[in-house]
């Protein structure tokens, strides 16, 4: 899969917010790491999880 100018821009721009996102959780290690692989494995897909089942950050728990 190739993505092109301004939708391989977005897709980018919400990879790096939801890895920022993932290193700031309070989850395991174990689980940062594999939550950040598939993220960049897959960064269409793994974004989508992650969005839906993934871990919050710390800011968003209090």
């Amino acid at each position: 899969m190739e993505y092109a100018g301004l939708g391989g821009l977005i897709i980018l721009a919400l990879n790096i917010w939801a890895i920022i996102s993932i290193i700031g959780s309070g989850a395991s290690t174990g689980s940062k790491v594999l939550w950040t692989l598939l993220v960049l494995v897959l960064p269409v897909i793994g974004f989508i999880i992650w969005l839906i089942a993934g871990p919050r950050s710390a800011t968003a728990s209090v």
